[in-house]
């Protein structure tokens, strides 16, 4: 590859995952704008999140540790454009910096993989569950206060290994992430929404760039999915409201239907032991608006005091 063919460099992690996310993007991208996916490079970004593996997040600095150093890279100009898992994004971006555009949404459930039992509700008492998430630490609690879970961090193939080897019984994973991967196989079952709501973001991957970079907004703009932005506004606006990031067990999931966006938000003590929810409904154009109301009815409710250990 002749680095004067380079027209577009996009910012990613390195793990499987994201590299499956950023070659969609890419391919996405060239055929929109009839570009030779050649001519957009692929630009590895080791972010903090990544080194840091011997501690859960919520420790260290949240979410933000998975996006910074590829934020850093789109403000120096060394990158045009940044690939995410929108799950991952602060409600709160840099100066300067937008979220730009979307890809159609995946599959937001989560899946419980266990070579054991056949669903949560089958481990037997004391069965140590391992997840990096606060949200699923909180839920597995509140539907089985029984059960033992543990921090497990790790990219995907990484807790798979995990479980292989019986260093914990049972984990939870995004289904999209395993669809992406080619290993939905690996799935016990899939839990439903209802019994199970997924992170804000879950399944969405969100492009980022300079708000100055008329360019690459305009190309981005040819593979946007305007329902997956518009859910994603609905809940951003509700984690924002609640001041949400990887050390508070959130969850919110908003579909659109036609000119209705429909919010379903979740607040779950750490250890599952109260939860508090809520569903709005409206008309698209007040996405955001109806996610800050769910949000701040949900603040109100918890209390100032909701998400700490008692």
């Amino acid at each position: 590859m002749q680095s004067s063919r380079i027209q577009i460099r996009l910012g990613t992690r390195g793990s499987p995952l994201a590299l499956a996310q950023a070659r969609t993007v890419r391919a996405q991208l060239a055929q929109a704008n009839g570009l030779n996916p050649e001519e957009i490079e692929i630009c590895v970004i080791k972010t903090s999140g990544d080194r840091i593996q011997d501690r859960p997040l919520a420790e260290v600095g949240g979410k933000g540790l998975f996006t910074k150093e590829i934020e850093e890279a789109l403000l120096s100009r060394a990158i045009d454009l940044a690939v995410h898992s929108a799950k991952d994004v602060p409600t709160v971006l840099p100066e300067g910096l937008v979220l730009a555009a979307c890809l159609a949404r995946e599959d937001v459930r989560d899946v419980f993989i266990c070579r054991t039992a056949a669903s949560l509700a089958a481990l037997p008492a004391g069965a140590v569950v391992g997840t990096a998430s606060l949200r699923r630490q909180a839920q597995v609690k509140r539907s089985r206060p029984d059960l033992r879970v543990v921090s497990f961090r790790g990219n995907v193939e990484t807790r798979l290994r995990k479980i292989e080897a019986g260093e914990v019984d049972a984990t939870l994973l995004a289904l999209a992430g395993l669809k992406r991967l080619g290993l939905v196989e690996t799935a016990t079952c899939i839990l439903g929404i209802d019994e199970f709501l997924p992170a804000v973001g879950q399944g969405a991957i969100a492009i980022e760039t300079r708000a100055d970079a008329e360019r690459i907004r305009t190309l981005l703009a040819g593979i946007n999915h305007p329902a997956t932005t518009t859910a994603l506004a609905a809940e951003r606006a509700f984690l924002a409201a609640l001041d949400g990031s990887c050390r508070t067990p959130i969850a919110g999931h908003a579909v659109v239907s036609g000119s209705s966006v429909r919010l379903h938000g979740m607040i779950v003590r750490p250890d599952g032991s109260e939860a508090h929810e809520t569903v709005r409904e409206g008309h698209v154009r007040d996405a955001a608006v109806l996610g800050d109301e769910a949000g701040r009815e949900l603040r109100t409710k918890g209390g100032a005091d909701f998400f700490r250990m008692p």
